[in-house]
């Protein structure tokens, strides 16, 4: 119920940008770095999330000290241009800051020291210091109001999945809880493919509108959907014959209708097959 609330509270204030820093170059940058650093798998989507709020906030900011950089004309062009010079100056280290602060959300887990980041940076011939290194920290704590320790979609999935062993559903829950997460990973890195089939299925027309991509920002944002979508293509991969009884179950659950928990399972194997095909 916790989960489902900050879920409907964080749709209900969406800002317009979200999900601009998630492209996969980004994803996969986080993704390869955190594996880099053996952190444990919730740390990964915690600093996507986490980059992903601060640089909007940032943006936010920045654009309106300069006044609004939305309108096409050229005063608002040349701000939105040196907007962009500003974050691209310092977007390594705010997304290298981002993971340390996830890392030390995982307390049981090692966590990113300063001089572990430093030498990563300086192997990509960034010359900071320690005390930029804290100050870029700080900069992400404070656009974010300290707010960092947001749910990802990894706590979602590992509860539903918790929820479901509880109601009777008699899965292999090792297996499937690690199918799960390479699922999960597979649709952060492949995030525009995929929602963009599941538009196409869901408005029935392979050429949406303008105003039907921006009305589909809260699908492509809702961590509940993600995480059912996710456990139910795992269920059909690892266990088709339980795959009806679990959809039923996470209706039930969550109030996702069986056929939007069908389309979203359909456009994460399409994207499967069509990745693995020459």
């Amino acid at each position: 119920i916790h989960l489902a609330t900050e879920n409907e509270q964080y749709l209900s204030e969406l800002p317009e940008q979200a999900g601009y820093f998630k492209e996969t170059r980004i994803v996969e940058f986080i993704f390869l770095l955190s594996e880099k650093w053996h952190l444990d798998q919730s740390t990964r989507y915690q600093a996507v999330e986490l980059l992903e709020r601060f640089m909007i906030k940032q943006v936010e900011q920045m654009c309106g000290k300069r006044g609004s950089a939305k309108g096409p004309d050229q005063g608002q062009r040349s701000s939105w241009s040196s907007v962009r010079d500003q974050i691209a100056s310092t977007f390594v280290l705010r997304l290298v800051s981002c993971v340390q602060l996830a890392s030390k959300l995982s307390l049981h887990y090692s966590r990113v020291t300063s001089d572990t980041a430093l030498k990563f940076l300086q192997s990509l011939k960034y010359s900071y210091t320690k005390q930029e290194l804290l100050e870029s920290e700080l900069a992400v704590l404070n656009t974010l109001h300290f707010h960092i320790n947001v749910s990802t979609p990894l706590a979602y999935v590992e509860l539903l999945l918790e929820v479901l062993g509880y109601n009777g559903c008699l899965l292999p829950a090792k297996p499937l809880h690690q199918l799960c997460v390479q699922l999960l990973d597979f649709c952060y890195l492949t995030r525009e493919t995929i929602y963009d089939t599941l538009l196409k299925i869901a408005i029935e027309n392979s050429t949406p509108s303008k105003l039907q991509i921006a009305k589909f920002l809260t699908v492509k944002e809702d961590f509940m959907l993600l995480a059912v979508g996710v456990i139910s293509t795992g269920v059909f991969i690892l266990s088709p014959g339980h795959w009806e009884q679990v959809v039923e179950h996470l209706n039930c659950i969550t109030g996702i209708t069986p056929q939007s928990i069908l389309e979203f399972s359909y456009a994460v194997v399409r994207r499967i097959v069509g990745s693995t095909t020459p």
